[in-house]
């Protein structure tokens, strides 16, 4: 299977988790391509079987170059996606996600959050105990 995923990360715990993920799928004997988001224009994602969008909330929302990746994708009608969101409050933002995916018709496998210890925590090093298991249940609902 063909994996695209689409990340921001400020920390760094974004990209851990999608490095990992990657790990996980590529186990899997899935083709993984990884893009930050300023990396990939939403009109033009390359083709995959299944996307997976992962970002932080920030400021009380979804981290805004993420939300508007996702407001101007196009070409997406009937794709599989699962959502990854991190955040240090005690609100994720999965549903912000689902509601701009479910507008372009996309279908929900899998979605999964993080809350990070501590606004700021540097170098990837904020992920709760327990973040690859979590993860690992993820890919398997992705394959």
């Amino acid at each position: 299977m063909n994996y695209v995923c689409v990340y921001f990360s400020r920390y760094g715990n974004g990209k851990r988790l999608v490095e990992y993920l990657g790990g996980k799928l590529r186990e899997k004997n899935g083709n993984v391509q990884l893009f930050k988001v300023n990396e990939v224009d939403p009109g033009k994602v390359p083709a995959a079987d299944v996307y997976v969008f992962s970002a932080a909330a920030e400021a009380f929302s979804l981290q805004r170059d993420m939300k508007t990746f996702l407001k101007n994708l196009r070409g997406m009608e009937g794709k599989k996606y699962g959502i990854i969101n991190t955040h240090a409050m005690k609100k994720d933002r999965l549903d912000t996600m689902e509601k701009i995916l479910s507008k372009k018709n996309m279908v929900k496998l899998a979605e999964v959050e993080f809350q990070v210890q501590g606004a700021g925590v540097q170098s990837g090093n904020g992920l709760p105990s327990g973040w690859e298991a979590q993860l690992d249940e993820f890919a398997e609902k992705l394959v």
